[in-house]
């Protein structure tokens, strides 16, 4: 069965994962999908070929001899922010949550749909490639002490610059173009990740990572505020809270 050819220009992807049957399967849709894929059956080997393919993208699977896929995310962020979309078999939710809190940018829990999978690596692409100047990118952004260019994709507060992921930086631009607002966690997922369907928790991940970078004290917020029985709201100043 074909897949639909990419929205993007081909990447290099690496997919990481010691059952055959699954890494057969994707490898083989996303070079349907035009990319370019290398393939590692344990954390050794993907390190390794990470090292020698400089890849666009990972499809990382949790579960991994030689050390798990939570030690191959770690490694890998510390090197460069290549985006980690993460492969789960288990039911708990700590895995998850675990793995988006290294860093990753998106997870799918087996089985899945290789067509959805494929999906999610083509979201996470446009985005790492947003960083491409675009006539129509918005101007900088500027809010509680932070700015935030779009253009260069950077950000700092305070005049210290911001390591943000991916995610990170689309979600803290989001509450910058819109102060005041309250954001409903499923609106944030489908601005922000592009996806009509999703785990909520993966929005509840990423604005507890972005408050510890942002805020003063990530236990009282006082920029990213909770809206109860809503969401979030970014607030240029203000009291703080206990969200």
């Amino acid at each position: 069965m074909s897949t639909a050819m990419s929205t993007s220009p081909p990447a290099r992807v690496l997919v990481v994962d010691d059952d055959p049957t699954v890494a057969e399967v994707v490898t083989g849709y996303l070079r349907r999908a035009g990319h370019s894929v290398h393939h590692a059956a344990d954390g050794p080997a993907a390190l390794d070929s990470a090292a020698r393919h400089d890849p666009d993208l990972v499809v990382l699977d949790l579960m991994l001899p030689g050390f798990d896929g939570l030690e191959v995310c770690r490694r890998l962020r510390a090197e460069r922010p290549v985006p980690v979309i993460m492969l789960t078999a288990r039911g708990d939710e700590d895995d998850r949550i675990a793995g988006l809190e290294l860093g990753a940018d998106d997870y799918v829990t087996k089985p899945f749909s290789p067509r959805e999978l494929v999906l999610r690596v083509e979201s996470v692409l446009r985005r790492s490639r947003a960083a491409a100047p675009e006539p129509a990118a918005p101007g900088p952004l500027a809010g509680g002490g932070i700015l935030l260019d779009p253009r260069t994709r950077r950000a700092a507060r305070n005049g210290r610059e911001l390591t943000l992921t991916l995610r990170e930086f689309d979600l803290l631009a989001h509450f910058l173009s819109r102060p005041g607002r309250a954001h409903g966690r499923e609106e944030l997922m489908r601005d922000v990740w592009g996806w009509e369907f999703g785990d909520l928790s993966t929005v509840t991940v990423h604005v507890r990572r972005l408050r510890a970078k942002i805020e003063d004290d990530p236990a009282a917020p006082r920029l990213i505020r909770t809206v109860w029985g809503v969401g979030y709201r970014f607030e240029p100043g203000g009291e703080a809270d206990a969200g």
